[in-house]
C-alpha cells in the first residue's frame, strides 16, 4: 500500500507538473488529488520519492519536479491507453481516407499527427523491405525502350527506364509483364532476388536476354535506399516549450534537419501493436537529450510497414500523446496495408 500511494503521489507531480511547468507542493497536492492521506505524509512520500531519484527540488524552498527517472515510472506505470472517443477516431478516419495517393497520405498523417499532439510529427514512407509487391507494370516507350513501374502492397510506387537490348514486340511485352506479375504478385521485396533468380530458366531461351535486363532495373527499383523518406510537420510547435529546453532549440532543430536523426527516431519501430517512449537520455541523439519521443509502428497484423512518432518536451502529456500516435498509426496502417 506504501508503494501504491507514493506511485500516487508521483502521479499527481506528473499530471501538475506537466499542466503549470512549475515545482509541485505537498500542500498543492493534498488540496487538488484525493490522495486520502495528510500533507504531512505526502510530505514524506515526497522525501522518499526524492531520495529514490524519481523527483528533485528545483531551488530551495520550491516544489518538487519529475526527474527522467520518474517521468520513466509514470509511463511504464500507465494502466493502459486511454483510447479516442468514437468522434475522435471518426474525425481522424474521414480526414485520412480522402488522401489521393501515397504522398498525400503520408503528408495527411504528419500534420494531423502534429495538430492533435501540438509537438513535432514524423513519418517514415512505407520501408520497401517490409512491403511486397502488388503489380509490375511495363510500357512501351519505343521499339528499345521501357517504362517499368512496380508498385507495393503500401502504394509506394517505384519507376524506371529499361534500354533494352534488342527491339521488342507489344506481344513479347506483354508476356514478360505476365510472367513477373506471376512471379511477384504477393511475393515479399527481400524474397524478389531468389524468385527472380529461379525464374531465369524458366522463361523461353529468345527471351532471356530481355528478361535479364528487366530483372536488373526491379531489382535496382526494389532495393531500398539509405536515404528512406520521410515527412515532417509541427516543428514551430516547439516554440510552445521553449521554457522546458535549458540551453536552445537551437540543437534540436539541427538535428531534425538531418535525414537520418528522423529515422533514427521512428525508423527502428518494428511492432505496430506497441507504443515506445524514449525519456531524456533514453535517446541516441546528444542533441535531444532533452526532449521526449513516443512512437510506433503502422502496418497489419505484426509487420511493420514504417514507423511514425512525435517528439517533444519531456514534460509532455504522455497518456495524451501515446493515445493520438498509436490512433493515428492505426488508421495509416489500415490504409496503406489494404488489399
Amino acid at each position: 500500500m506504501l508503494e501504491e500511494r507514493r506511485m500516487e503521489v508521483l502521479r499527481a507531480i506528473v499530471e501538475d507538473f506537466v499542466l503549470s511547468n512549475e515545482p509541485v507542493g505537498s500542500k498543492a497536492l493534498a488540496e487538488r488529488h484525493q490522495l486520502g492521506v495528510s500533507p504531512a505524509t505526502v510530505r514524506n512520500d515526497m522525501a522518499a520519492l526524492e531520495e529514490e531519484g524519481y523527483i528533485i527540488q528545483p531551488h530551495t524552498s520550491a516544489g518538487r519536479v519529475p526527474t527522467d527517472k520518474g517521468y520513466r515510472l509514470f509511463v511504464d506505470r500507465l494502466s493502459g491507453i486511454k483510447p479516442f472517443s468514437r468522434a475522435e477516431r471518426r474525425a481522424i478516419q474521414s480526414f485520412l481516407e480522402g488522401a489521393i495517393d501515397l504522398d498525400d497520405v503520408v503528408m495527411r498523417s504528419v500534420r494531423l499527427l502534429a495538430q492533435l499532439t501540438r509537438q513535432v510529427a514524423v513519418v517514415q514512407y512505407p520501408t520497401l523491405s517490409r512491403s511486397s509487391v502488388r503489380h509490375i507494370e511495363l510500357v512501351a516507350i519505343s521499339s528499345s525502350r521501357l517504362l517499368l513501374v512496380v508498385i507495393t502492397d503500401a502504394g509506394r510506387v517505384e519507376q524506371r527506364i529499361v534500354e533494352l537490348p534488342a527491339p521488342m514486340e507489344e506481344t513479347t511485352v506483354g508476356e514478360l509483364r505476365s510472367v513477373l506479375n506471376t512471379a511477384l504478385h504477393g511475393h515479399r521485396v527481400v524474397d524478389a532476388p531468389t524468385t527472380l533468380a529461379d525464374l531465369q530458366d524458366g522463361v523461353r531461351p529468345e527471351l532471356r536476354p530481355m528478361f535479364t535486363t528487366l530483372a536488373t532495373v526491379v531489382m535496382e527499383a526494389l532495393i531500398d535506399k539509405a536515404d528512406e523518406r520521410v515527412a515532417l510537420a509541427g516543428t514551430a510547435n516547439l516554440t510552445r516549450s521553449a521554457v522546458d529546453f535549458a540551453d536552445s532549440l537551437r540543437p534540436i532543430l539541427e538535428a531534425l534537419e538531418e535525414q537520418v536523426v528522423l529515422l533514427t527516431l521512428i525508423g527502428e519501430v518494428r511492432d505496430p501493436n506497441t507504443v515506445t517512449v524514449r525519456i531524456g537520455r533514453e535517446n541516441n541523439v546528444d542533441a535531444l537529450r532533452s526532449t521526449s519521443v513516443v512512437a510506433t509502428g503502422y502496418g497489419r497484423g505484426g509487420a511493420a510497414l514504417g514507423g511514425l512518432g512525435v517528439l517533444g518536451p519531456k514534460r509532455m502529456d504522455y497518456p495524451g500523446t501515446m493515445a493520438a500516435v498509436r490512433a493515428v498509426a492505426k488508421y495509416v496502417g489500415d490504409l496503406l496495408g489494404a488489399d
